[in-house]
């Protein structure tokens, strides 16, 4: 169930030149899992933009987006006070209780931010977490402080090189003997691909998708699986790495 509402933007500051953390006030009842996402309403657009929620508390939403068109480029300037009209609780999230001990959660670039609500939960219940953060440069990088202050073993890659292990995050999962028996995994497809085709355990894979509607009308944003084809934004954007068809 999602919920349409209006929204006060309480922060919205740059974390990287590209990248930028939105802090809204409002209703947060409809966000039940970590992994969903909102649906933000631009003046002059005629399309939403879907949004990944990064964390929230009973009344405030933390949203991490990366400014890479006209709407989000407009959603950077946007300042405190500003009322923002959303759709809250939108997407299947992840499933935090799943069974498993040492679970790892690997990010690429704007696939980091919801798996901070993910290493929380997964904290909460015990499990012992690693975290890789992928990036393309140092000067991309964000974040990672923030999970190690959670407790979470944290490995960063950028593919140049610049900061932590060269390369992608397949590789580190490699050259650490990463020890997992369960993985949660958010960012681009090329990505999400090689993490499946390369793990042996199960898991839970969060797709990155153009969206029309948002929740599921217009069968925009549809993937192939083993039960045929499943819309991102509703039935996603979290699925089972076992039901996907690469």
């Amino acid at each position: 169930m999602y919920k349409k509402g209006t929204y006060r933007i309480v922060s919205n500051e740059p974390l990287t030149p590209a990248v930028y953390r939105m802090v809204v006030e409002g209703d947060t009842q409809w966000i039940t899992r970590p992994g969903q996402f909102v649906n933000i309403e631009l003046d002059g657009f005629y399309l939403r933009r879907p949004i990944s929620v990064c964390d929230y508390t009973e009344n405030t939403i933390v949203l991490i987006y990366k400014v890479v068109g006209r709407g989000t480029e407009t959603m950077s300037r946007m300042e405190a006070g500003r009322g923002l009209d959303m759709l809250t609780g939108l997407g299947n999230g992840f499933d935090a209780d799943a069974e498993c001990r040492r679970p790892l959660l690997v990010g690429g670039g704007v696939g980091v931010p919801p798996l901070f609500r993910l290493a929380k939960e997964l904290i909460a219940r015990g499990r012992k977490v690693s975290v890789v953060l992928g990036f393309n440069t140092a000067s991309e990088v964000f974040y990672a402080d923030e999970f190690m202050a959670l407790g979470t073993e944290v490995y960063v890659t950028t593919a140049d090189g610049s900061l932590g292990i060269k390369g992608f995050v397949t590789d580190a999962v490699r050259e650490k003997g990463i020890e997992f028996d369960y993985f949660y995994a958010c960012g681009p497809l090329p990505m999400l691909r090689a993490l499946s085709l390369s793990c042996n355990v199960p898991g839970e894979l969060s797709f990155e998708e153009r969206m029309g509607c948002g929740f599921g009308a217009c069968m925009g944003c549809s993937c192939k699986t083993l039960a045929g084809n499943k819309r991102i934004c509703k039935d996603g954007p979290v699925m089972k790495r076992e039901e996907i068809i690469w």
